[in-house]
C-alpha cells in the first residue's frame, strides 16, 4: 500500500506526534500516545489507525515500540472523563503521555483542531493528522493498541458488555447490555449510555 505520510512537519527540531483513542466511548478510560520517531523511520503498514486491520496495527506496534527514539502512552480514567468532560481529559492524557517521553520534544504535532498548549512547547493542531504524518500515525497505533489491551481486561471482569468486540463504543449490543444490566464503574455517567 503507497501512502503519502509526511515523515515531519519541521526536520530541523524534535517532533512528538500525539493521537487519542477512545474519546467516543461510552465506557473505559482515553488513552493517549506520544511518539519521537528518527528521522529515517518507514514502515508500510503506517497509517491512521483506523484506517489499518487490528492484526497490522498490533504487528506495528512492537515496531514503534522499538524504534522509536521516545514513546509513550497514557489515559484518564472515566471517574476524570465525567469530571472535567471528554475533550479536556483527551488533552489531559496527551499531556500525560507527553510528560513520560525519555525525550524532550521542541514541537508537538497534534491530531485534531484544538488542544491545551503543554508547558511552553509549541504545537500544531492537524485535523487528520493522523493519516498526514507518521508520528502522530505512530501515536494514533499506540494509543488503540494499547486502549484496546485494558477493554479486553475489563471484558474479562464484565463479560456481559461484549467490550472484547465493540472496545467500548456505543454499539446496538453495548447499549442493550446497559439496558438490561445497568452500568458498570467503567462507564462515563456523563456520556448518554442509553439513546
Amino acid at each position: 500500500m503507497k501512502h503519502t505520510l509526511k515523515p515531519f512537519f519541521n526536520p530541523n527540531v524534535i517532533e512528538a506526534g500525539c493521537d487519542e483513542a477512545g474519546r467516543g466511548c461510552l465506557s473505559g478510560a482515553v488513552f493517549a500516545g506520544a511518539v519521537i520517531l528518527p528521522k529515517d523511520f518507514k514502515h508500510e503498514f503506517l497509517n491512521d489507525s483506523k484506517q489499518i486491520s487490528e492484526k497490522k496495527r498490533d504487528q506495528l506496534r512492537p515496531i514503534i515500540e522499538k524504534e522509536a527514539i521516545a514513546w509513550a502512552v497514557a489515559s484518564v480514567s472515566p471517574k476524570e472523563i465525567d469530571e472535567i468532560n471528554i475533550l479536556n481529559a483527551s488533552f489531559l492524557a496527551m499531556h500525560r503521555a507527553i510528560a513520560k517521553l525519555s525525550t524532550s520534544p521542541e514541537l508537538l504535532l497534534i491530531d485534531g483542531n484544538r488542544f491545551t498548549p503543554y508547558l511552553g512547547i509549541s504545537h500544531h493542531c492537524i485535523i487528520k493528522g493522523d493519516s498526514k504524518y507518521m508520528s502522530i500515525a505512530a501515536a494514533s497505533v499506540l494509543a488503540k493498541t494499547h486502549r484496546d489491551e485494558y477493554m479486553m481486561k475489563l471484558d474479562k471482569a464484565f463479560p456481559a458488555y461484549g467490550w472484547k468486540k465493540s472496545k467500548g463504543y456505543p454499539t446496538k449490543a453495548h447499549r442493550n447490555a446497559i439496558k438490561q444490566f445497568g452500568a458498570t464503574i467503567h462507564h462515563r455517567q456523563s456520556f448518554k449510555l442509553l439513546p
